[in-house]
């Protein structure tokens, strides 16, 4: 079944493409940009992506796929850089990606109260928001991303539906597949009028993905670490700018291993609660074990360093997919599975394996630096060989959906240093250019084992977790209560004034009529 899906999908990829290129490209080439040519005719998750938004109609894609095109190349949207777009409306802070909502999909946050409507910047701040979409669409290639409108503060004045027009045809038209939702927050009644007609542009189909909250609501889809303090959350973020705000990713706790002191005190609290499925935390002298590299001059040595990381790593499963990049082959390719109370399995392995002629430097961030341990999280890795890299949960926090790892690697001299210094004169020196960057995100297990490489190391506290939920589920069972009881006290008002207006209509009439009479 499966097979004669991804049959029937390649077909009409190879279809959307023959007759794209027939009926589109013959008359008038020059209406597309080149390089959207050529990763049309080379991506078919980007050919797919177009399909998908029109339901596989071919006749669909093409008009959508042509809209697309013509408007990639009016708004230049492959050369467009921070020197494209006015200084002041990147440091006003208005739109801007940072932090992930509770499924782990990348925010970008449109502050509604900075806008102005003004003919004259529209288009500086149409530039704007296709410069974000189009870094995150090269970064995080075919990942969904979550649409913040803040709309707290807000008066007439910022409301501009040509501007919200576009922000939708963004999503319906040139980034198709990349909207998970969008989160209206504390929107005024004012503007209520105004997003019955945003629905009408999302079409049946997309409205479903529009959620209007308040302060309460807003935590069912983004949690409190990454919602600011007038949303009712806890992250300290401040919008600054140079530099560009979106690189969440910072050096993970304790780079290349904690002290000494630290690690024996967390081998024993492994050993206690895990016994010999454990993995013994790895000292500062123990890192160099984890890289199998291949000497033939030091047969012996290079042997007993592998036994010694095999020894640490057979608690692990080996992982099942593999992201080959120009410099290295990582595994995973794309989640990082941590797993629950049933399987009890809390660590992770990350495995690099060289496939260039020269060493290659690497180092590990983390959007949760006082979350992880990372081992080793700055290091180098020789041609062939391979490095496990151990990432486990720090201090009894817990993993979450939102976490991100970026993995960083760039090839060496033959003369260079791998010693610490070395690597952080060479990081410095690096071009950005010769970089290679590759994302992982977060999973969490919840009924079977993991896919990747895992450990033992404790379960979950349940009880925790459920006294939580039923406390969430007991504050909104209040609020609703709350909600209720002034509604019912509205009722009584009104009852209470429809009863008044009736007892002295009636006793104008009663007066009428006496005075009638006499």
């Amino acid at each position: 079944m499966a097979e004669c899906q991804a049959q029937s999908k390649a077909k009409l990829i190879s279809e959307t493409r023959r007759r794209f290129e027939v009926e589109y490209l013959t008359d008038k080439p020059d209406k597309y940009d080149p390089r959207d040519i050529e990763r049309l005719q080379q991506d078919d998750n980007w050919v797919e992506s177009y399909l998908f938004w029109r339901h596989d109609v071919v006749d669909e894609t093409l008009k959508m796929i042509d809209e697309s095109f013509q408007w990639r190349k009016e708004m230049c949207v492959h050369d467009l850089t921070e020197s494209s777009i006015p200084r002041w409306l990147l440091e006003i802070g208005g739109i801007y990606l940072h932090g992930y909502d509770k499924e782990g999909n990348k925010l970008l946050w449109i502050r509604v109260k900075y806008h102005i409507k003004d003919h004259k910047t529209i288009l500086d701040k149409k530039k704007l928001i296709a410069f974000w979409l189009e870094r995150y669409a090269k970064r995080e290639s075919g990942k969904p991303i979550t649409v913040m409108f803040d709309l707290s503060e807000t008066g007439i004045n910022s409301i501009d539906m040509d501007f919200v027009r576009f922000i939708i045809n963004c999503f319906k038209v040139y980034y198709p597949k990349y909207l998970s939702k969008i989160v209206i927050f504390d929107m005024p009644w004012i503007m209520n009028a105004a997003f019955k007609i945003v629905k009408s542009w999302l079409g049946p189909e997309a409205v479903s993905l529009l959620k209007f909250t308040s302060k309460n609501e807003v935590q069912d889809y983004v949690s409190v670490e990454y919602l600011p303090p007038h949303m009712g959350g806890t992250d300290p973020f401040k919008y600054s700018y140079p530099p560009l705000v979106d690189d969440d990713f910072q050096t993970p706790l304790c780079e290349n291993g904690p002290i000494a002191s630290e690690d024996e005190a967390s081998s024993k609290e492994d050993i206690e609660s895990d016994g010999k499925e454990t993995l013994e935390t790895v000292s500062n002298e123990d890192q160099t074990a984890l890289l199998k590299k291949v000497n033939l001059t030091e047969p012996s040595s290079k042997a007993e360093e592998n036994e010694k990381a095999d020894s640490k790593t057979k608690g692990f499963k080996k992982p099942l997919s593999v992201f080959k990049g120009p410099l290295l082959h990582i595994s995973p390719a794309e989640e990082l599975y941590f797993g629950n109370t049933e399987s009890g399995e809390k660590k992770a392995l990350i495995v690099l394996t060289n496939v260039t002629k020269n060493i290659v430097a690497f180092k590990v961030r983390t959007t949760a630096p006082e979350k992880y341990r990372v081992k080793p999280s700055n290091s180098s890795c020789d041609p062939g060989a391979s490095v496990d890299i151990v990432v486990s949960p720090h201090g009894g926090l817990t993993v979450s959906a939102q976490d991100r790892f970026l993995i960083m690697a760039a090839e060496m001299e033959q003369s260079s240093g791998t010693g610490p210094a070395e690597l952080s004169q060479f990081w410095k020196e690096v071009l950005r250019n010769k970089v290679m960057e590759h994302r992982l995100r977060c999973h969490i297990v919840e009924s079977s084992k993991p896919t990747t490489l895992t450990l033992k190391d404790g379960a979950f506290n349940m009880s925790d977790k459920t006294s939580e939920d039923m406390s969430l589920q007991l504050n909104r069972l209040l609020e609703s209560n709350k909600k209720l009881e002034d509604q019912v006290q509205r009722c009584i008002w009104f009852q209470q004034l429809l009863l008044s207006l009736t007892v002295l209509s009636l006793a104008f009439v009663i007066s009428l009529l006496c005075l009638l009479y006499n």
